[in-house]
C-alpha cells in the first residue's frame, strides 16, 4: 500500500498539546491542528474532529495528560481535584463509546494513587497517554492478522461507517481487517457505505481506502439490499462503539440494518473491535446508552449543505448509533482471536486478566 496517514491523536510535549487530524475538513482537506486546552478537546470530540470509538478513547487520554501539563498547581491534592474535573468534563462529550471511558479510567488509576512528587505525576500520566495510543495501534494491527484470514481471495466487502485509521490511533479495526487481507495478497473490492447523516463512509473510508490504491466504490445506505439479492457483497465487516456481554453491539445508525439484510441472505457479517469496546458490566445491548445528536446533521444533510432539505418545524431523530443483535453476528474479531457465538461464553474466554 502505498499511503500512511499522519497520526490520528499525537501527544505533543514541547509545547503542551494534543495534535489531531480535523475529520471535519476531510475529504477536500488534510489539516493537523494543535488542541492546547480541555475544553478544546472536548469540543474536538464533540464535533468530530475527532472520531471513532478507539481515537476518542486517545484523545482523551491525552487530554488528560495535557490537562495535567498546563494547568492544576503545584500541590498534588490541588492537581488531583483539577484532574477530576477534567475527567468529568471528558466524561460527558460522548455517551456511547465506551473506550473513552476505559481510557479515562487507566488515567484515573494513576493519579488517584499517586503520593510521589507532582512533577513525577505528570510525566507518569504523559507516558500513560503515549502508551495507550501505541496500544491501540498494535492491536488494530492484531485484528487485522486475526480478522484477514474471514476474507477470501477476490471478495467483495461491504463496510459501513469508518473504522479504519482515522477511527484509530491507525490502521483500523473493520478497515484493518481489510488491510490486513491486502497485505496477504488478497485481491478486494470494498463497497462503502456513505453512511448518512454525517457521511463517514464517503468522506473517510473512502479517501483512506483511494490513497491505499485499494478499490472501492460508494453507495447510498438503501443500495445494499439491491447489490445483495444481486450477489455482489460477499461478507460485511464493520466496527464497533460498545459490545455488550452477550455480543450485542453499538456502532453507527444503520449497522442494524445492514447485519438484517445480510442474516436475509447469508453473507457473513463481522465485527471488528479491540477488547477496550467490549462492556462486561452490560448484560446485553439494551443497556448501552445511545447518544442523540443535533436536529440539523439530518436537516442540514450532515450540516454540509447550506440550505436546510426538510420543512421548517418538521421534528427530526437523530440517534447516533443502533445496536446490532448478538444472533445477527458471525464473529467478532478481537486482537486477542475471533469470537463466535455464543459470545457470553467465547468472549470470556478470549478476555484479557481484568
Amino acid at each position: 500500500m502505498s499511503f500512511s496517514l499522519p497520526s490520528t491523536v499525537e501527544l505533543v510535549q514541547n509545547p503542551p498539546a494534543v495534535r489531531i487530524i480535523d475529520q471535519t475538513l476531510l475529504p477536500g482537506e488534510l489539516r493537523l491542528i494543535d488542541l492546547v486546552s480541555v475544553d478544546q478537546v472536548a469540543e474536538a470530540i464533540k464535533v468530530l474532529r475527532v472520531r471513532g470509538a478507539p481515537a476518542i478513547g486517545c484523545a482523551a487520554a491525552a487530554g488528560i495528560a495535557l490537562a495535567a501539563k498546563i494547568e492544576g498547581g503545584d500541590e498534588l491534592a490541588d492537581l488531583k481535584a483539577f484532574l477530576g474535573k477534567t475527567d468529568a468534563t471528558l466524561a460527558a462529550t460522548r455517551p456511547t463509546a465506551v473506550n473513552l471511558f476505559w481510557a479515562l479510567a487507566r488515567m484515573r488509576k494513576i493519579w488517584e494513587a499517586w503520593c510521589g512528587p507532582v512533577a513525577d505525576l505528570r510525566s507518569a500520566l504523559a507516558a500513560e497517554a503515549v502508551a495507550i495510543i501505541a496500544d491501540d495501534l498494535e492491536r488494530c494491527r492484531a485484528i487485522g492478522r486475526y480478522g484477514a484470514d474471514l476474507i477470501p481471495d477476490g471478495a467483495d466487502v461491504l463496510t459501513h461507517c469508518n473504522a479504519g485509521a482515522l477511527a484509530t490511533a491507525g490502521y483500523g479495526t473493520a478497515l484493518g481487517v481489510i488491510r490486513g487481507a491486502v497485505e496477504q495478497g488478497k485481491r478486494l473490492h470494498v463497497w462503502a457505505d456513505e453512511t448518512r447523516p454525517l457521511l463517514q463512509g464517503a468522506r473517510l473510508t473512502a479517501f483512506e481506502l483511494a490513497a491505499d490504491d485499494i478499490p472501492c466504490t460508494v453507495l447510498c445506505d438503501n443500495m445494499s439490499a439491491s447489490l445483495m439479492g444481486a450477489g455482489r457483497v460477499t461478507c460485511a465487516v464493520v466496527g464497533a462503539d460498545r459490545i455488550a456481554a452477550n455480543g450485542d453491539t453499538a456502532n453507527k445508525i444503520g449497522t442494524y440494518g445492514v447485519a438484517v439484510l445480510c442474516k436475509h441472505h447469508g453473507i457473513p457479517f463481522y465485527v471488528a473491535a479491540p477488547f477496550s469496546t467490549v462492556d462486561f458490566a452490560l448484560a446485553s445491548g439494551g443497556e448501552i446508552p445511545i447518544e442523540q445528536r443535533k436536529p440539523d446533521e439530518v436537516s442540514m444533510l450532515g450540516c454540509f449543505l447550506p440550505h436546510p432539505i426538510t420543512p421548517d418545524g418538521v421534528e427530526i431523530f437523530n440517534p447516533a448509533f443502533d445496536v446490532t443483535l448478538a444472533d445477527l453476528i458471525t464473529a467478532i474479531v478481537t486482537e486477542r482471536g475471533v469470537a463466535r457465538p455464543p459470545f457470553t461464553e467465547s468472549l470470556r474466554r478470549l478476555a484479557p486478566d481484568q
